[in-house]
C-alpha cells in the first residue's frame, strides 16, 4: 500500500511540532495544511481544529509529528512525539523529519491500534499552499480518456486546501495560544486601497442597482411597446447594444454573491471588457473633437454621396445598353433601369436636403462614444445602413422579381409533367389539365423563360453590391462581438497569474534513493489560452445563422432574402 502525503514547502523550514490537515481515506493520501509549533496544549489544539472544522466544514485533524533538528537532537524530543499519537490517535501516525542541513528527509508511519502492523511505502508530495489555495481545477473538455477519475481525486486536494481559508488567518503576530506554519504566517496580505474599495462598492452598488432598475423599468414600459418604437429597437443595432450592456451592468451590480467560480470569473470578465471598452470609447471621442475632425468628416461625406451615386448612374446606363454584348430584353430593361434610377434620384435629394444639419448629427453621435467603443460600432453600422438604404431597396426589388419568376417557372414546369403542388399535404401529386390550361401555361412560360436573364442581370448586380454592404456591417459586428464576448478578465489572468486557472498538475522527482521516501514536486499547468476562452466566453446579443454553403447558393439561386445576422427572437426569412 502506498501513502501518499501532501506537504507544503512553505512549512519546510518550520520549527517541530505537529501536522494538521486532512486525511482522504479513499485515496490514502494525507494533505497537510500546517504545523502547529512546540510548546502547545493538547486541549486548546483539539478545541482550535473543532472550531475550523465547524466553520469550513473541512474534517481537519492532527495527522502527525514534524521534526526539524537544526542543531543535535534535543533528548526525549523523539520519545514525546511519538507519545502525541497516543494523545491525538490518528491512524497511520505520520512522522517526518529533516535532520539538520541535509537534503534527505526520513518519513514514517506507525500504527499501534493494528494487530499485524506492515510497512507502507510513502511518497512525499510537495505543493505550493498559496497557488493551490487560489487556483480553480478546471475539469477537462475532453473526458472520453478516463481522466475524470483522476481529475476528482486531484478535486479533493484543491478543494480542502481552498475551503481552509480560515485556518490561514492566524499568523505569526496573533496573541493566541496556537502558533502554525502555512504560507501566511509572515503575516495575512491586505491593502488599505482594497479595504476602502470593498467598503466604497457597498453604496455604489446600492446606488447603480437603483438606476438600472429604473432605467430597465422605463425601457420594459408599454410605450415601448407600440409599433414604430418597437420596431426601431428589435432592428437597430444600438438599441440592441445598449440592451445588451444594460443586462451587464445589472449582473455587476447586483448583491448576489456568486455561488460558483464561473459565476465570479463571468462578473469578473464582464467588469474588465465594461471598463476597457468605454476607455476605447473615450478615447475614440478624444480623437474625433480634436482638431475639428467632426467638420472634415461632414464635410466629406456628401461628395463621397454623390460619388456613390453618379457610379450607380453609370452603373444603371451600362445596364440598360448592352452589358458585356448580352442581347436583353428592351422594353423590360428600359423599365427597371427608370425605376431604379428615379430612385437614386430621390436619394441624392434627401441627402443634400439632410447635409445642413450632417456635422450637427455627427456631432451628437460622437458623443456616444463615451458608452463604449462597441456602441460606437453599432452606430456607424446604424448609419452605413441608412446611407445604403437605395441599395438595399434595389436588392429587394429584384429578389422579388426574380423569386417570383423561379416560382412560376418551376409551377408551369409542373403543369407540362401533368404535376401540381398539393398545398394541404406537401408534396407534388399528379393533376390531368385541359388543352386551354396547357395552351395558356405555355405562353405565360415562355414570356417568363424570356424576360429571365434581363431580370436575372439586375438580380445578380444588386446582389452583389448588397453583399458588399452586408461584408462591412457583418466585420462590424464581428469586431463588436469579439469585445462582448472576449474573457478578458481570465486571459491576463493566464498571463499574469497562470496558476490562478489551472488544467492539472505534474509532477517532478525531487530524491529517489533507497530506504528514503520519495519526494516530488506538484507543479499546476495551467488552461491553454483556447480552452480559457472556450471555457469564459461571454454570450453576445446577435447570432450567426449557421448555414452550409449549399443552403446559401440554393437561397441566392431561389432569390430568398439573405441577412448577415439575425437578432435573438427574429426569425430568418
Amino acid at each position: 500500500m502506498v501513502l501518499k502525503v501532501f506537504f507544503p514547502s512553505c512549512c519546510s523550514s518550520a520549527d517541530s511540532g505537529i501536522l494538521i490537515g486532512r486525511w482522504l481515506s479513499e485515496q490514502s493520501s494525507a494533505v497537510v495544511l500546517a504545523v502547529v509549533h512546540f510548546p502547545f496544549i493538547p486541549v486548546q489544539v483539539k478545541q482550535y481544529l473543532g472550531d475550523v472544522q465547524r466553520v469550513t466544514k473541512v474534517s481537519v485533524s492532527v495527522l502527525g509529528s514534524w521534526s526539524n533538528s537544526k542543531q543535535e537532537k534535543e533528548e526525549g524530543l523523539s520519545e514525546f512525539l511519538e507519545d502525541l499519537g497516543t494523545i491525538f490517535s490518528h491512524e497511520p501516525w505520520i512522522q517526518i523529519s529533516k535532520e539538520g542541513d541535509s537534503k534527505f528527509w526520513s518519513c514514517s508511519t506507525l500504527q499501534k491500534h493494528s494487530s499485524s502492523p506492515k510497512e507502507e511505502e510513502v511518497i512525499l508530495v510537495y505543493y505550493d499552499q498559496r497557488k493551490v489555495m487560489l487556483s480553480h481545477l478546471h475539469p477537462p473538455l475532453d473526458t472520453a480518456d478516463g481522466r475524470a477519475e483522476d481529475t476528482s481525486k486531484l478535486s479533493a486536494i484543491f478543494d480542502t486546501v481552498a475551503r481552509s481559508r480560515v485556518l490561514f488567518m492566524t499568523d505569526r503576530y496573533d496573541e493566541g495560544p496556537i502558533k502554525l506554519t502555512h504560507w501566511q504566517s509572515e503575516g495575512v496580505e491586505a491593502s488599505i486601497i482594497v479595504e476602502l474599495l470593498k467598503q466604497a462598492s457597498v453604496p455604489a452598488c446600492m446606488l447603480l442597482t437603483f438606476l438600472l432598475s429604473l432605467v430597465s423599468g422605463i425601457c420594459r414600459s408599454r410605450v415601448l411597446k407600440f409599433w414604430p418604437l418597437s420596431f426601431l429597437w428589435s432592428k437597430l443595432s444600438t438599441c440592441e447594444q445598449l440592451g445588451h450592456r444594460l443586462q451587464h451592468l445589472q449582473v455587476i451590480s447586483s448583491n448576489k454573491k456568486a455561488q460558483t467560480q464561473i459565476q465570479l470569473m463571468r462578473k469578473a470578465n464582464i467588469f474588465v471588457s465594461l471598463l476597457i471598452d468605454v476607455g476605447l470609447g473615450i478615447l475614440l471621442m478624444s480623437w474625433l473633437y480634436r482638431k475639428n475632425r467632426i467638420g472634415h468628416l461632414a464635410d466629406t461625406l456628401i461628395p463621397v454621396a454623390d460619388h456613390v451615386a453618379e457610379e450607380l448612374q453609370d452603373l444603371l446606363q451600362w445596364l440598360m445598353g448592352a452589358p458585356a454584348g448580352l442581347k436583353m430584353n428592351r422594353a423590360l430593361d428600359q423599365v427597371l433601369g427608370r425605376f431604379f434610377l428615379y430612385h437614386i434620384h430621390l436619394w441624392i435629394s434627401y441627402i443634400h436636403l439632410m447635409s445642413p444639419f450632417i456635422e450637427m448629427i455627427l456631432w451628437y453621435v460622437g458623443l456616444s462614444a463615451c458608452l463604449g467603443l462597441t456602441v460606437a460600432l453599432c452606430i456607424l453600422s446604424d448609419i452605413i445602413a441608412l446611407l445604403t438604404f437605395h441599395i438595399y431597396c434595389f436588392y429587394v426589388y429584384g429578389a422579388r422579381l426574380y423569386c417570383l419568376k423561379i416560382y412560376g417557372l418551376s409551377s408551369l414546369w409542373r403543369l407540362f409533367r401533368g404535376k401540381k403542388w398539393n398545398v394541404l399535404r406537401q408534396r407534388v401529386d399528379s393533376c390531368s389539365y385541359d388543352l386551354d390550361q396547357l395552351f395558356i401555361g405555355t405562353l405565360l412560360f415562355t414570356i417568363l423563360l424570356f424576360l429571365l436573364p434581363t431580370t436575372a442581370l439586375y438580380y445578380l448586380v444588386f446582389t452583389l453590391l448588397r453583399l458588399l454592404v452586408v461584408i462591412v456591417q457583418g466585420l462590424i459586428h464581428l469586431l463588436v462581438d469579439l469585445i462582448d464576448s472576449l474573457p478578458l478578465y481570465s486571459l491576463i489572468l493566464r498571463l499574469c497569474r497562470s496558476y490562478r486557472l489551472a488544467a492539472g498538475v505534474k509532477f517532478r522527482v525531487l530524491e529517489q534513493q533507497a530506504g528514503k521516501p520519495l519526494r516530488l514536486l506538484m507543479q499546476i499547468n495551467p488552461l491553454s489560452y483556447g480552452a480559457v476562452v472556450q471555457t469564459y466566453r461571454l454570450p453576445t446579443y446577435s447570432c450567426y445563422p449557421k448555414d452550409s454553403w449549399a443552403s446559401l447558393c440554393k437561397k441566392l439561386f431561389l432569390g430568398e432574402l439573405i441577412y448577415p445576422w439575425k437578432h435573438k427572437g427574429e426569425k430568418q426569412d
